[in-house]
């Protein structure tokens, strides 16, 4: 049986992330090096992902071509790429590894995006946006995490995606 899984944000070998600081002012992530992130993330991954499994990375996988070699041979499950702001790499160098690559996508009644949607444009997917690019952030709404959009960033999510039924139990959106 085959499962659905999904994150974003991985940032392989990205090496000045790791300097990137929240707002308190401690490291966003807790590795020494490039080498030690992308392991741990790769870990992550094939711990819970199988090879018939599906998984949805919804953007910012890599900056580069090598990197993008080196690193998508190695992770489980069948790939869609959901492309964010640093998805740069021609559409043909992602067709290598993903079997499809999209702006966005709709899946259980839920959106599919890099960016979270703006609230306006919300009505069409009445279990909410799942999303990344905010990193260790949440969408808030009057001081509280608005519980239309679900942040599948590694840093919410233990580097380790999560399953959409892991996802719907957690966030049941309005079913």
């Amino acid at each position: 049986m085959s499962n659905i899984f999904l994150i974003s944000d991985q940032h392989y070998n990205h090496k000045n992330f790791l300097n990137f600081l929240d707002e308190a002012g401690n490291k966003i992530r807790p590795f020494t090096d490039v080498e030690e992130m992308d392991e741990y993330m790769i870990f992550c991954h094939n711990s819970v992902v199988k090879p018939q499994d599906k998984v949805y990375f919804l953007g910012d996988v890599c900056f580069n071509k090598k990197t993008l070699d080196i690193i998508m041979p190695r992770l489980n499950g069948t790939k869609v790429l959901i492309k964010g702001n640093h998805d740069n790499l021609k559409l043909t160098q992602y067709q290598e590894y993903f079997k499809d690559v999209r702006a966005s996508h709709q899946l259980d009644k839920y959106v599919l995006s890099h960016i979270p949607l703006h609230p306006d444009h919300m009505g069409r997917w009445a279990n909410g946006c799942i999303h990344g690019h905010l990193h260790q952030c949440k969408v808030m709404k009057d001081g509280v995490e608005d519980p239309n959009y679900i942040n599948v960033s590694v840093e919410c999510i233990n580097y380790t995606p999560i399953s959409l039924e892991e996802l719907k139990k957690k966030c049941p959106g309005k079913q």
